[in-house]
């Protein structure tokens, strides 16, 4: 696995370095996909920011993570990537199972045992499922009356059709309250 490491407002050490390497480096134990790792510290205030993205072959795996410490930054997000790879092995174990048709048999009995009991009682491996359907008519509007349109609905995002390009567009609120436009093209 290569790692990539920068920082922004932030010097990396060579303590640092070593640190980042040893912790994201340990990841490819649990998943020998791993192709490449951004690994980007920041310092904010007096928060340390850790973002982390995974490169896999069709897949990609992010978190971030924040607290006053680097190093504590570092731990946790080596901590929530690890959640996220044994998630993304259990789905792709499962996939596997069904496309071979052999979803209902046990082949690997000692996979299923070693799973904590915790995982299963608090639904956090459970897939995600659809609990409400809506039907929305989509206008056509400019950007900044769909904005204007969120704002006054509440939303984190909304759908519509761009008067100027005809396409359709949502638009959507980012963290730190700027606005962001996903351009959709058929």
């Amino acid at each position: 696995m290569k790692i990539t490491l920068k920082g922004r407002n932030l010097k990396v050490s060579p303590i640092l370095r070593s640190y980042v390497m040893e912790k994201i480096g340990h990841l490819a134990h649990y998943l020998d996909q791993i192709q490449e790792a951004h690994v980007t510290l920041r310092a904010e205030r007096t928060v340390s920011i850790v973002d982390v993205v995974l490169t896999l072959p069709h897949h990609l795996i992010k978190a971030e993570e924040r607290s006053p410490d680097m190093h504590a930054s570092i731990d946790l997000v080596r901590d929530r990537l690890e959640q996220q790879i044994r998630k993304f092995k259990t789905k792709h174990f499962a996939h596997h199972l069904k496309s071979n048709g052999r979803m209902g048999t046990r082949s690997r009995p000692s996979a299923r045992k070693s799973a904590a009991p915790s995982d299963d009682a608090d639904g956090s491996d459970k897939e995600p499922r659809i609990v409400r359907r809506k039907q929305i008519e989509i206008r056509k509007m400019d950007p900044q009356e769909a904005a204007l349109q969120m704002e006054l609905l509440g939303h984190d995002f909304f759908l519509f059709q761009n008067n100027l390009t005809g396409a359709v567009n949502v638009l959507y609120k980012r963290r730190g309250g700027q606005l962001g436009l996903i351009e959709i093209s058929v």
